[in-house]
């Protein structure tokens, strides 16, 4: 599917569900971006009820561990053209 973007564009996967953390491998392993959240997922690990923050922490670890950069608030916002409207 990632082929099929044209270049230049900026591309974000993500699942929900037990799969949010084991699909932000595959969604950089495919190029793209990720995100997470308890939008999304509800859960850390079987049992363990997640917070955002945690969900961060696990898909940063995974992130850095395939040898990806995160992008800072400054930065994403310089890459998607975005106007910073308060704070």
């Amino acid at each position: 599917m990632r082929q099929a973007v044209p270049d230049g564009w900026t591309v974000s996967a993500f699942s929900i569900g037990r799969n949010q953390l084991p699909y932000v491998g595959l969604a950089i392993a495919g190029g793209c971006h990720v995100r997470v959240g308890l939008e999304d997922n509800l859960w850390l690990s079987r049992g363990v009820p997640a917070t955002n923050g945690a969900l961060v922490t696990q898909a940063r670890r995974v992130a850095e561990g395939m040898g990806a950069r995160l992008l800072g608030p400054a930065e994403v916002r310089e890459r998607l053209k975005l106007t910073k409207r308060w704070g």
